[in-house]
This record gives structure tokens, sequence and C-alpha cells, in this order.
């Protein structure tokens, strides 16, 4: 089953529910009845397997065999059946290490992949998957799907905004109501050929929606940052020399593993380099004067959140900065509106759905107005309208003057927003087409790829 609603309709909600790991009694808001088995599904844990959004929140142990290691070693499973059954699961997400790397040391993708073999050890009957290759380059999700595909005797019920891809997996389709409740339920080709145009108006994405291209207003003009050589000491090699110019979106793409958010985070000044040249330097300014210039949106929104409402977090930095109250009051309510945000105003960020954090972290890096932003899978989790919202607020941005540097997955994304593609431990994809992943992870060269 593939299981659609608008960001914040309550998927994740759903899945955590069916899991065990919602108490409809603690919160006394929830209506109805979640059955798994014909049992309350907190007695029915031992059925169930879960992959979250965010794979670094189910990570629980230092080296990656172990974490797998660790759900069957709390089923009981025999110690001389364990480790065949760890080692079949990294063979089959493609993880690229083996028992004993760190988990520490994984990229996001690495860690998504890695937390989908902790959960297919366990061989489930029910298995829950949320957003599983959001974060996975296009190979490692094609893998992934490749896995799901041959898994029997299980019942799937997957939640994705890949919607093409996942319908090969599925044989059913569930559109759930904001707020409870189901719109549509029924085979995949009757759902989209009765229902698609009503759907893509409430946001849900329809397999064959158009995607606008938001083209450059103008050339791009002078450089706003250069790097030169850089090299971090989690990187086996040194990255590309990249320039980043006024009123250019550039798109950095690359297998997991390749080091492109620790690119991400260098360019933005928030890491230092072991070596190489960064001009200007960012990583020497000071807070204050970093966060006048560049504004960075990180791969796991919560990391970025300091406030405790939604309304506060977009006022903060204009009040930081020196803007008047009116001003960032202003700046916020245009911020809230265009994000989808309103009804969420005095919501503490940390209690938002995933894609509402993501659609928080872009609006706090835009609020400042940067000259620079850098961005790590800025559209994570986006139903199909905050999807355009984000893509027109970001070209509004870069159509402004700003130079905007966007680590994504989201090949979609990439060709609507991006003027040149940059692809670390990849090969080159004609210009205006998807950015296909390379075997090289760090060692691997980069190539710029004109859209």
């Amino acid at each position: 089953m593939l299981l659609l609603a608008p960001s914040g309709g309550g998927k994740s909600t759903l899945l955590a529910a069916l899991a065990g790991l919602h108490d409809p009694e603690s919160s006394g808001r929830s209506k109805g009845t979640v059955l798994v088995d014909g049992r309350d599904p907190r007695q029915a844990r031992l059925r169930t397997g879960l992959v979250l959004q965010d794979p670094q929140s189910q990570l629980v142990m230092a080296r990656a065999g172990d974490d797998v290691a660790f759900g069957l070693e709390n089923h009981g499973v025999p110690r001389e059946r364990m480790w065949q059954r760890v080692d079949e699961a990294l063979a089959a997400v493609g993880f690229p290490y083996g028992r004993d790397r760190p988990t520490a040391a994984l990229s996001g993708g690495e860690q998504q992949r890695l937390a989908l073999a902790g959960v297919l050890a366990l061989r489930p009957g029910l298995l829950l998957l949320d957003e599983p290759t959001a974060q996975l380059d296009p190979a490692g999700a094609a893998l992934v799907r490749d896995v799901l595909a041959r898994v029997r005797g299980t019942t799937l019920l997957l939640v994705e905004h890949r919607v093409a891809e996942a319908l090969p997996l599925v044989d059913r389709v569930v559109v759930l109501e904001p707020g409870g409740g189901v719109v549509v339920d029924g085979p995949p080709a009757a759902v989209f050929a009765e229902h698609g145009a009503a759907l893509a108006a409430r946001g849900v994405w329809v397999p064959g929606l158009p995607v606008p291209r938001r083209r450059a207003a103008g050339a791009p003009g002078a450089a706003v940052l250069t790097a030169a050589g850089l090299r971090h000491p989690r990187l086996r090699s040194r990255l590309p020399d990249l320039v980043l110019r006024a009123g250019e979106a550039v798109a950095l793409t690359g297998p997991n593993g390749a080091g492109k958010s620790t690119c991400a985070r260098m360019v933005g000044g928030l890491v230092r380099p072991a070596d190489g040249e960064l001009a200007p330097p960012l990583h020497r300014w000071p807070a204050r004067a970093l966060a006048g210039f560049a504004g960075s949106v990180f791969q796991d929104p919560e990391h970025q959140f300091l406030s405790r409402t939604v309304a506060d977090e977009l006022e903060l930095g204009p009040l930081r900065l020196g803007s008047a109250p009116a001003t960032a009051r202003r700046r916020r309510d245009e911020l809230l509106a265009r994000l989808q945000l309103e009804h969420l105003a005095e919501a503490n960020p940390f209690t938002l759905s995933g894609g509402e954090q993501r659609r928080l972290s872009v609006g706090t890096a835009l609020a400042t107005r940067p000259q620079l932003l850098v961005l790590d899978e800025p559209t994570f989790g986006q139903d199909a309208r905050t999807w355009l919202e984000l893509l027109d607020l970001l070209a509004g941005l870069r159509d402004d003057g700003a130079a905007l540097l966007a680590v994504t997955h989201d090949e979609a994304f990439a060709e609507a927003l991006a003027d040149r593609t940059v692809v670390l431990g990849g090969e080159v994809a004609p210009a205006g087409a998807g950015v296909g992943s390379g075997a090289g992870a760090d060692s691997a060269p980069a190539a710029t790829v004109p859209s």
C-alpha cells in the first residue's frame, strides 16, 4: 500500500501508531481504533518493523553491524544465525562498508540504508517505511526499491514522494484527509486516472505532474564565493574548485558518501577546511558577520532550531542582525504565508512533521535575505504544492542577486532551478538530463554540468 497525503497530513503519525509508538490515551485528541493482527499495536511490536523519516533517530550502536544485530538480539535470535542475517541485510541494501564501520561516520543516505537493513533483518510481518529513499542517490534508491520488490510474506505500507518510481511496488493507493479520514482508496491506475487532477490540487504528488522550470532572470554576476582545493579529514580527496556567483543557482549532486554535505558545511563557513582556500574565509568570520552574509539549511532541520515557536524562529535571525521589530514581523508573516506555516505559528518547531520542519529551516535561512544560501536536501518531505512554493522562493532569491548552492538527490528540483550542476564522485550527464550516480565515493573527481 502507498500512503499519500499533503505535507503534515498525518502519514508519519499513522505509521508510528501502527508500530505501537503512539499511546492514544496520552494525547487525549486521538479518535478511532488501530489494530495489528487484531490486537493493540503495542502488543504486536514483534510483528512490525518501522523505518523512520530521520534515520539518525533510530541508529543506536557505534558500529554498523552491531546496529543491525541490536534488534535481532532483542528478538532472541540465536547467535549462530544472527551474523548471517546481519550480513544478508547489509548486502541487500547495498551498504558499502563492513560491520565495523562507525555509524557516526556515515552520510545521511548511508544511515538510511543501515536503518533499513536493521528492520529487514527482523523479517517483520508488517513493514512500515517513511520516505525510505528520500536521502538516497538515484542508484541507491533504485536498489532499495529492488530489495522491497523481492520481499515476500510481508505487508508493506509505504510513504513516498517519488510516486512514479514506487508504483511498481504497490497494489493499492490510500490518500489521507488531513485531520482524519480517507479521500481515496483503490488500485493505483484507477486512483490516478479518476482523481489525479483533484489530488494534485490538494498538493498530493501525482505521476506525470509537470514541473515548471525556473531559469535565472539574467546572466550570473560577480563571484560571491570562491573555493579552491578544499580538504577535510573525513574525505579522502580534495573537493572540486567552485565559484558561486550572484544570481546563480548551483546544484551539488552525487552518490551517498561522496562528501556533498561536508562540502556544503565548508562552503557555508560552518566547518573549517583542513586545507585549501575559501574566499571570503567564512570559517574565520564571527557569527554575527557570517549570519548577515550566508544562510545554511542543514540536512537535519532539528539541528538549527533555537526558539520556542515557529513565529519566533523566523524572527530570530532578522532581530539578531538589527532589524526593527516591525520589519522582522513583516518578514515573518510573509514567510509563514508562503511556506504554508501560518496555522503553526505558535507551535513548537520540534512538534512539526518532517516536511514542515524542512520548510521552517528553509524559512529561517531566507529570513535574513543572505547573499549566499547553502541548502542540504531542501525539498525533503514536501508535497507537490509546498515543493513548488520552495522552488519559487529560491528562484526569487536567486533572481534578486543571491548565490545558491543546493545539495540534492531530487533530480526534478535540480533540473527546475539549477543553472549549473556539480557532480561529486559521478559521471557527467547531458545538459538538462537527470544526473546519474557513479561508483566512486570520495576519491572520484567532480564534473560540472550546465543545465
